[in-house]
């Protein structure tokens, strides 16, 4: 991921000014990073390498959402429905 991407996805997740990593900008940048690798390995299906981070990826992320959701599940769900996650 090119730092433009990563800055506009900050820039649209952020709580307020400054803020880099709050739980909401991490998961996005995450989901960004998965949705990435997914594509790559839909065309390179015996990178098992790149697999395997891509596992590590997505647990966290699980970790991550489970920690907001226990901390405001409002934010949450408001995050959830922005990223088109599934839960």
């Amino acid at each position: 991921m090119d730092r433009k991407t990563k800055s506009t996805i900050i820039e649209e997740y952020r709580l307020h000014e400054g803020d880099t990593g709050s739980a909401e900008v991490q998961i996005a940048i995450l989901t960004a990073r998965i949705k990435q690798l997914t594509r790559h390995l839909t065309e390179n299906r015996h990178d098992f390498h790149t697999k395997r981070r891509l596992f590590q990826l997505v647990g966290q992320r699980r970790r991550l959402l489970a920690y907001l959701y226990r901390e405001d599940a409002g934010r949450y769900q408001q995050l959830i429905q922005r990223l088109g996650l599934r839960k």
